[in-house]
Formats: structure tokens, sequence, C-alpha cells
């Protein structure tokens, strides 16, 4: 074992490397164990790399699959030039799969005050996809809104929206930073959000992406991709957002019915609708 090193306490040094199960593991477990037991809280900064090689008298390239793994299951971030941190409990978002309330308002309904940096807010033509899922022509005028997200001054979320411009002309001047855009629709342009078709998927951060919401490249990403409908089944927006899959969760409710028709009552909305 190297030596100058004292360990922080309780953190258990010794690798078995007569054990099939491969050091980057157990250093991942004792690590784990740190946090699990209060020695290291939330906002914590843990050993470098170069001390945790001393402590454990193993490779670089050992510690750095350790913290690569704790990254990618939420347990710690790293922050460039300033080291590795535990990380806070994961942002758990309910509304966004079991309800028409948008991400603003889920996170101020839990006190964690979001604010919006508008990348992006332009007129754009439709895409032939953007204007399928709109039932718009193609290249009919679109407004295209791009915003990052934040919870507590951490980004989450990259979401890119794209509404019909002859429906919300106002939206293009209208300042997002603190407001919720379904808020802004209903209050400024008389449009209300009656329901929506949402899918999530899994995917992985490109360079732009990960640069943003301050992650690796190739880091793991939850896209959440959405239509939302006015009450008469007019499209009134297209979005998609990456969400960190280290700091974001989603919870949901559900429910047992016995028939597609006390399915369709419970979502209150018509079966097909739903369904199909």
């Amino acid at each position: 074992m190297a030596q100058g090193k004292s360990a922080p306490q309780g953190l258990q040094r010794e690798l078995d490397r007569t054990s099939p199960i491969p050091l980057y593991v157990q250093l991942k477990n004792a690590l784990e164990a740190q946090i699990e037991s209060g020695q290291w809280k939330p906002g914590h900064r843990i050993p470098g790399e170069a001390e945790l090689c001393q402590l454990f008298n193993v490779s670089r390239a050992v510690v750095r699959q350790a913290l690569k793994e704790m990254t990618y299951e939420g347990l710690i971030t790293r922050q460039k030039g300033r080291g590795t941190f535990v990380a806070g409990r994961k942002i758990s978002a309910r509304a966004l799969l079991q309800s028409l309330e948008g991400f603003y308002q889920d996170m101020a309904r839990q006190g964690l005050a979001p604010v919006n940096r508008v990348l992006e807010q332009a007129i754009e033509p439709a895409s032939e996809k953007i204007a399928a899922y709109l039932r718009l022509e193609p290249l009919e005028p679109v407004i295209k809104i791009k915003r990052l997200r934040f919870v507590q001054e951490e980004p989450i979320v990259l979401v890119t929206s794209y509404l019909p411009y002859q429906l919300c002309r106002p939206l293009i001047k209208a300042d997002l930073t603190h407001r919720s855009l379904y808020e802004f629709l209903e209050q400024e342009c008389g449009l209300t959000i009656a329901r929506g078709r949402r899918r999530i998927d899994a995917v992985v951060a490109d360079q732009y992406e990960a640069e943003l919401l301050q992650i690796e490249k190739g880091a793991p990403l939850i896209r959440l991709e959405s239509v939302s409908y006015s009450p008469d089944g007019r499209p009134l927006e297209y979005f998609y957002g990456l969400f960190r899959a280290d700091r974001s969760r989603f919870e949901v409710e559900i429910m047992r019915v016995t028939s597609r028709g006390k399915l369709a009552e419970a979502l209150g909305t018509d079966e097909e609708a739903w369904l199909t």
C-alpha cells in the first residue's frame, strides 16, 4: 500500500486481489459505502484520482472506471477544475408523465425555483417532421424555442419546442426566463393544453449537449418527446427534452382497470385518442 496519504474516516482501503470481482467494482463499492453511511454527504468533495490511486494502490484506469460508473448512476458529479462531489438527490419529475403540468410548474410546486436560459427563440419554416406533428403544411412558420433549464443553479434539461406561429404570435417576444410556457399560452394567447402524448427513450449526450448540461460526452440522457393538443384536438406544441439521467427520475401513479372503456373514463378523455 502506498504511504503518505491517510484514509478519510471510515473508508475501507483493502481490495481483494484474489477475488473474481474486478478491482474497479470493489473500489466503487468502497466509495459508495462512504455515501450510504453518511460519512460523505451531498456536496462533499471526495478524494481526487491521484489520491485514490495511492489510498487503494490501484492504477488510474481502475479509479477512472469506478468514478465513471458512479457518475452514470448519479452518485457523484465531476466538475472540471474543481473536483468530484457527492451528488444531491435526483430531481423527481412527477407531473410530466401523469398530468399536463409542465416542467416549470412541476419544479415550482416542489419548491425548487426553476430558471430558463433561452438559447434560441425564432420563427422558422416547419420541416416535414415538425409539420406532421403539428398538422401543418411543410414550410409553414413555427416558433422554435430552445431552453436550458436549471434547478437550484444546476442544468437539468435541454428542451426544444415548436409551436404554430399563427396560433401564438406574441410568444416570439415573450420572456420565459422565470415563466412557464403553458402559463403564457393560456394567459396571453388564450390557448389551453387539454391532452397530450409523451414517449420516453434512452439516448447518449453528444458534444454540444454535454457541454450545455455539464456532463461527459456519451453520458446517458432521458429523452422525453411530446405532442400537446387543445380541447378541440389541434396540436399546439411538439417538444423534446433531454434530461440528465444522473439527476432526473420520473414517477407515475398507476391504476388497475378491467376494460378499455373504464381506462378511457379514468383518463378523462376518449378511448381512441389514448389507445391507438
